[in-house]
């Protein structure tokens, strides 16, 4: 397909420092959490039913699956395959709805983690070396503002989009047609665990994994050079839609299929097969799509193919 091996460059900016920076509270991202989770506990108490219950699983799987791991990650931010814009443009609204925030913030928020962790050295924010509780607080409720950060050029397309730049901006109203619609059907029993209960465990759940998925050295692939090593979080494959396999990834951030081998479920990877299968996704882009990275070495026991197969 021609791309580097990040698939995407839109970092810049040499003399910036990954290392020196200030964690700050976020007061808009803080307050709305602490309301889901206020919500969540709400629901949970007066609303524990099966049709809510029911409705949480649906909906979380569906932002998790569609938005999060297909929508966001692999076309937003990794371009590892192509299709429709009006698909994109849903895809990504469904990823808007993990409470994460717009496009534009998931993107600033990804490519400076991933630049970050791939200097010789980096702020304990981007590694996730805190403790648990430390590492849950800063990442969910506060931001690391650098004092030389980097610079990120966003694609025009995306950049210039009108509905990017709408849900974007309006990050926090883009649930309002669910609270509507939830609420018409089944009143504020279907909006606490609709939206509110969705949106707690998306994010608390994404912090998890993030926090999972760094806190130990990397056991099959490593980058060379890189100060932050991902490793997989194996037990939770299935749950995230294929994102936990965060070595894999780090190996071959452009490839539309994260779980590589044997028993690594990726449904993020298997809904995109059945896009293509129905001519809604093509250019899909898979390990061995990827140029050679020379600082990519395998640390693990019997060492698999670098290009693992189109087809297993």
């Amino acid at each position: 397909m021609g791309k580097d091996f990040e698939n995407i460059a839109r970092i810049g900016g040499g003399d910036a420092d990954a290392v020196r920076g200030r964690v700050v509270w976020s007061p808009v991202r803080s307050l709305f959490l602490i309301a889901m989770y206020a919500g969540t506990v709400t629901g949970a108490v007066l609303y524990l039913r099966i049709d809510t219950v029911l409705l949480f699983v649906v909906k979380t799987v569906a932002v998790l699956l569609l938005g999060h791991s297909v929508g966001m990650h692999r076309r937003l931010i990794h371009k590892s395959f192509a299709c429709p814009l009006w698909l994109e443009r849903f895809l990504v609204y469904m990823g808007t709805l993990t409470g994460l925030g717009g496009p534009f913030a998931m993107i600033r928020t990804h490519d400076f983690r991933d630049w970050a962790q791939r200097q010789p050295l980096c702020h304990d924010y981007f590694a996730h070396r805190r403790p648990p509780l430390v590492d849950a607080a800063w990442q969910m409720h506060c931001e690391l503002r650098l004092a030389r950060p980097p610079r990120l050029d966003i694609e025009p397309e995306v950049a210039r989009d009108p509905f990017y730049r709408l849900i974007d901006r309006h990050w926090i109203a883009a649930h309002g047609p669910w609270v509507a619609v939830f609420f018409m059907i089944g009143g504020w029993a279907w909006v606490l665990w609709g939206v509110c209960a969705q949106i707690a465990v998306t994010v608390t759940g994404h912090w998890l994994i993030g926090h999972l998925a760094h806190s130990d050295r990397a056991r099959d692939w490593q980058v060379r050079g890189a100060g932050v090593q991902g490793r997989n979080v194996d037990f939770a494959g299935l749950i995230t839609m294929g994102e936990s396999w965060h070595n894999n990834h780090h190996a071959f951030p452009g490839s539309a299929r994260i779980g590589l081998y044997q028993g690594q479920s990726d449904p993020g990877y298997w809904f995109v097969r059945r896009l293509e299968a129905l001519g809604l996704a093509w250019d899909v882009c898979l390990p061995q799509d990827l140029p050679h990275r020379p600082n990519l070495y395998w640390v693990g026991g019997k060492a698999p193919p670098l290009r693992p197969a189109r087809r297993f």
